[in-house]
């Protein structure tokens, strides 16, 4: 009976989690094998939309965060009859899914609620741009929203929380959200590029006849906007550069390529008559994934639009949310690859879509446009 005490002791002090420091084996088994993984509580905004619904069962199916991390769905969405009863149908869907990952979901109109204890926010909601509105009443409707949801996230959130905004302007919405967020790192706070990741990955593939996973390490510099690059300059396939297989093809890479990607998203609502939710939401998956989970190739690199402090190697201006090529290690951990060779070419696309952020910066720092919470904001799209 002694032996087995002291072999239990033993066991015991060496897998405390207070005497674990430095003997990673040991603190890897302790944390995830004899201790279970805590949920991931998920907040969404402008859940009952056309993104939020294709992208319920991504999460819940742990396609997001891996196949054995239990999630909890919080949900906000306008406090109308008509969205309610969408939520009550959505909530129906989930519970007959079988996602067994899915531990809880909660549904409300209150963000102080979304957001309560939340580790991830993926913030879908934003006012869409009518015709005939000015790009300043746009911004101004947009940031009553995001100083909203940033009170919110502040109040409420887990202080390590990661927040992916994907409502347009997004890059700087993400901004707006993250001034209103300020015991948040900034580093925490990402707008979504990957979906033109993704789009301009597709089209490499596509023209080149080669499956997806050949194409790597194309980039998107800037906004997720009209004025984005879309940079093949680094990318490959099959391990060969892009520019070398698709040699013929250097005029399209410079011209047609490129504006296909910037408008690729007007070109699917055009198509469809609705946005391109599916290619959204499963672009907001390879982005939360990676951000949390670590980009699975060595060397592999994606885009993200993340704060700019001037330590990018870029020369982009401080104080905006810019979209970089980046590595992600996991547990939130990202990094901007630096040292890429620039051309003039590519310099020249980079300090367009700078330039159109520095003004939206410039709009969203107008006094006049931080309109107090709760003042009349219209109602959240989910267009991207």
């Amino acid at each position: 009976m002694s032996c087995f005490v002291g072999c239990f002791d033993a066991f015991r002090e060496v897998f405390n989690p207070a005497s674990i420091k430095g003997k990673d084996v040991h603190a890897s088994y302790y944390l995830n094998v004899l201790q279970p993984k805590k949920p991931i509580r998920v907040a969404i905004t402008g859940v009952a939309g056309q993104i939020g619904y294709a992208l319920l069962p991504m999460i819940a199916n742990g396609d997001m965060f891996g196949p054995d991390q239990e999630v909890i769905i919080q949900g906000v969405d306008l406090n109308i009859d008509a969205v309610r009863e969408n939520l009550k149908g959505i909530q129906m869907e989930l519970d007959d899914g079988y996602y067994p990952l899915l531990k809880q979901v909660i549904f409300t109109t209150d963000p102080n609620v979304a957001f309560q204890d939340a580790d991830v926010a993926i913030l879908l909601g934003a006012f869409p741009r009518k015709q005939g509105m000015e790009r300043k009443d746009l911004m101004e409707k947009n940031i009553s929203i995001f100083k909203t949801m940033g009170t919110a996230i502040e109040k409420n959130a887990s202080k390590d929380i990661k927040v992916l905004v994907v409502g347009n302007p997004a890059n700087t919405n993400c901004l707006v959200c993250s001034q209103f967020a300020p015991s948040i790192p900034k580093k925490n706070f990402s707008a979504l590029t990957r979906l033109d990741h993704n789009r301009a990955r597709g089209q490499i593939a596509l023209k080149a006849g080669v499956q997806l996973n050949e194409v790597s390490n194309v980039c998107i510099w800037g906004n997720h906007s009209s004025t984005q690059y879309p940079d093949v300059c680094h990318g490959t396939i099959g391990g060969k550069p892009i520019e070398s297989v698709l040699a013929k093809e250097k005029n399209w890479l410079k011209s047609e390529f490129i504006s296909m990607i910037q408008t690729r998203g007007a070109a699917i609502i055009n198509a469809r008559k609705a946005s391109s939710a599916l290619s959204a939401a499963r672009g907001i998956t390879n982005h939360m994934h990676d951000w949390i989970c670590g980009t699975s190739t060595p060397g592999e690199y994606v885009s993200m639009a993340v704060f700019t402090d001037g330590t990018d190697g870029y020369g982009v201006d401080k104080g905006l949310i810019y979209s970089f090529p980046v590595t992600c290690k996991g547990n939130g951990e990202w990094e901007i690859v630096k040292g890429l060779p620039i051309d003039d070419f590519s310099r020249q696309k980079m300090k367009a879509t700078e330039q159109e952020l520095a003004e939206e910066r410039t709009l969203a720092r107008v006094e006049e446009f931080l309109q107090p919470v709760g003042s009349k904001s219209g109602r959240m799209n989910m267009n991207v």
